[in-house]
């Protein structure tokens, strides 16, 4: 029996002994395990150290979520990939998605000119035609707003047919005459849209798109005070489209320059939704004039191509219901005629 609690003691002096002359880290945790090989020197066995605890891997797909997490971020690639016609650059989600390319650049070699017009524009905007737009949508109910916008769509659609047979479209042309009867008829004088319910496609084309459909594709960009963006192509249709249009051949001047008021305050009212928009843009000018020349380049090449644009291929915010030009018509002067 002494002579296990001897043996006890011993080894447990030998093991106090042991640990007191192990060499420690810096940190106070203990050695690597050492073995020794064959040869008798000791060296450090990675396989028996414990392992330190790894971080944990960065999901990639986690980090570009977070990327755009932010809503105003993602509304402003959004809009940016809408108004470009780039869909959004993931290349986690698809590594074989190419980078996307650049914007086409504009052709605006009047650009200085264009950006005071744009200001002046815009001052008027604010002063005048925004005002008026809301107090027009404050005051008249939503019926009696759209029986407005009805009314001056149809009467545009003879002004549409006759560019449509230009464009060596007759089919289309029969459709839009067929349209103009029965909202004209069934649909009093234009104030409902009766011919939607029968599928009848609503249309909207001038004759800058029909010189666009004849061949001239690349015009200049232009701005003009109250008409707001156009090219010089579009200058010249809007010369060739006034002779149609029958607000135009209004021989009252009270009545017409009401009518042209009156369309003018609906065309702006559509707009508002748009304003949002526009307020937060870095360039309000570069974003305007990319967004209406990319609206006008697809209306004329789907045309020359007989083949009209989808809802996908086009943002909602830039197809024809939804983003109106100032008509022809709808700016109220007096008549200058040759008459005595």
């Amino acid at each position: 029996m002494n002579l296990f609690r001897l043996s006890t003691v011993v080894l447990l002096a030998a093991l106090a002994t042991a640990c007191a002359s192990a060499p420690k880290s810096a940190t106070g945790a203990p050695p690597e395990p050492v073995v020794v090989d064959g040869s008798g020197s000791a060296s450090a066995d990675a396989t028996t150290a414990p392992a330190l605890p790894a971080e944990p891997p960065i999901d990639p797909a986690t980090t570009a979520t977070a990327a755009v997490s932010d809503p105003a971020t993602a509304s402003a690639e959004d809009d940016f990939a809408a108004i470009y016609g780039q869909g959004a650059y993931d290349p986690v989600a698809d590594p074989s998605l190419p980078a996307p390319a650049q914007a086409p650049i504009a052709y605006d070699p009047w650009e200085k000119f264009n950006r005071k017009v744009h200001a002046f524009n815009n001052a008027v905007d604010r002063a005048v035609a925004r005002p008026l737009a809301r107090a027009y949508t404050a005051a008249v109910p939503r019926p009696v707003r759209l029986g407005v916008s009805n009314f001056f769509d149809n009467l545009r659609q003879p002004l549409t047919m006759v560019n449509q047979l230009l464009q060596g479209r007759p089919r289309d042309a029969t459709q839009t005459f067929g349209r103009f009867v029965v909202n004209s008829t069934l649909g009093i004088g234009g104030l409902f849209d009766p011919a939607s319910d029968l599928k009848m496609k609503r249309r909207s084309e001038d004759f800058g798109q029909t010189l666009g459909t004849w061949g001239w594709k690349r015009s200049r960009y232009v701005e003009l005070p109250f008409f707001g963006p156009r090219t010089v192509r579009d200058v010249l249709g809007l010369a060739g489209d006034m002779p149609l249009s029958p607000v135009r051949q209004i021989e009252d001047d009270k009545t017409r320059i009401f009518l042209q008021g009156l369309n003018l305050v609906d065309t702006r009212a559509q707009l508002l939704s748009l304003d949002s928009l526009r307020e937060g843009a870095v360039d309000d000018y570069a974003l305007v004039r990319d967004s209406w020349l990319q609206r006008r380049n697809y209306q004329i090449e789907s045309h020359r191509t007989q083949r009209q644009p989808t809802e996908d291929e086009l943002p909602e915010y830039l197809q024809d219901e939804n983003t109106p030009t100032v008509p022809v018509d709808a700016m109220p002067m007096p008549e200058i005629s040759g008459g005595g």
